[in-house]
């Protein structure tokens, strides 16, 4: 049968297959020899005997996360608190990135709007090009303007933890996930995912809640690349006085330009310098 790996714990894989059962399965041996890990998102072929399944072959990806070890996503959601905890508009940028390289969609979606301590935030991302949204867990309201970007779609969620990943899946899933609250000393929220599982939309489709948001890193391109990943200066390439300007040192930039005019916030910009000095300092044969 045809099915889709779902859950994924102590090295059994929990598939939901073409006949709407949940089978648990092992991973043959093959896929340990040739270096292959099946992922939470994987399409796959099983063999079922007495209730018990082993995947027999993994069909081909349209694309990958390796932290957390996911795949075939079409959209991912980045949550971000308006408050508590503060905003890292660094580690945005990255995930922003990563979807962009990977060919997600990213959705920024703004949590805790009731709160309304950083309204910029609409304004850095929506200027940048992204879909945009602003919703309140705790009011349960907002949440009608998200569900047309996900709906019918494999989503990921992704944020730091206290941001209300949890709080909002409960709500436009069926699953029941536990929540975190945030240490008023740090402001920081207290990890509540336990393993990446997919779930089951209730407007169509899936969504999953993964953790290690923190921990990602920008991979597979050179710094040469990353500015064709910043959608607001993707159209930059040829505007530079300088062919292959880095668009940080140089006179006559296009780039900058657009920092000057207000088109491309400060915040993105110090992101991209911050990740384009990161990326130099990967030698070519350490790629991917």
């Amino acid at each position: 049968m045809i099915g889709k790996i779902i859950k994924g714990i102590g090295g059994f894989y929990y598939v939901k297959a073409s006949d709407n059962s949940v089978y648990e399965c092992k991973a043959r041996g093959v896929f340990r020899k040739e270096g292959i890990t099946p992922m939470i998102g994987d399409d796959v072929e099983i063999d079922v005997n007495g209730g018990k399944g082993s995947i027999a072959n993994i069909l081909p990806r349209k694309n990958s996360l390796v932290r957390p070890p996911v795949a075939n996503i079409d959209a991912l959601v980045l949550v971000a608190a308006a408050a508590s905890p503060e905003p890292s508009l660094f580690l945005i940028d990255k995930m922003l990135v990563n979807a962009e390289i990977n060919g997600i969609e990213p959705i920024v979606c703004i949590n805790k709007s009731d709160i309304k301590r950083r309204e910029d935030l609409v304004d850095i991302y929506s200027t940048a090009g992204y879909n945009v949204v602003e919703v309140s867990a705790l009011e349960e309201s907002g949440l009608d303007s998200l569900l047309p970007y996900i709906q019918g779609k494999t989503a990921a969620f992704s944020g730091l933890s206290g941001v209300g990943k949890s709080s909002i899946l409960n709500l436009i899933t069926d699953a029941d996930m536990e929540t975190g609250s945030v240490s008023e000393k740090i402001q920081r929220g207290r990890h509540t995912t336990r393993h990446v599982e997919l779930m089951s939309l209730k407007c169509g489709g899936a969504a999953l809640d993964t953790p290690g948001f923190s921990s990602l890193e920008v991979e597979g391109i050179r710094a040469d690349e990353l500015w064709k990943y910043f959608p607001e200066m993707a159209d930059c390439g040829d505007k530079c006085r300088f062919r292959g300007c880095s668009h940080i040192n140089e006179p006559d930039c296009a780039v900058k330009e657009l920092l000057n005019t207000g088109k491309l916030a400060p915040s993105r910009y110090e992101s991209y310098k911050e990740l384009y000095n990161s990326l130099k300092l990967i030698k070519e044969w350490e790629r991917k």
